[in-house]
């Protein structure tokens, strides 16, 4: 889960397995996979940190094909 803030100020958290996609029109707007969207204040690119954060510590970055890491010689 990310946290994020709402345009009242409110926090809330989002499970980052479920975002399609994150863009900003200048507020960042984050799609889930269900067609909801959530438009919040957090900029755009911290959303992405945090997103990032969160599959490194459920370990969906481990993988070094994921990674776009060349193959071991």
């Amino acid at each position: 889960m990310i946290q994020v803030t709402r345009l009242n100020g409110a926090a809330f958290h989002l499970n980052a397995l479920y975002i399609e996609k994150v863009e900003s029109f200048p507020d960042t707007t984050i799609t889930l996979t269900t067609g909801t969207k959530y438009v919040v204040l957090d900029p755009i690119d911290i959303v992405n940190e945090r997103i990032i954060k969160f599959y490194q510590s459920v370990q969906i970055l481990s993988n070094p094909h994921l990674r776009g890491e060349k193959d071991e010689e």
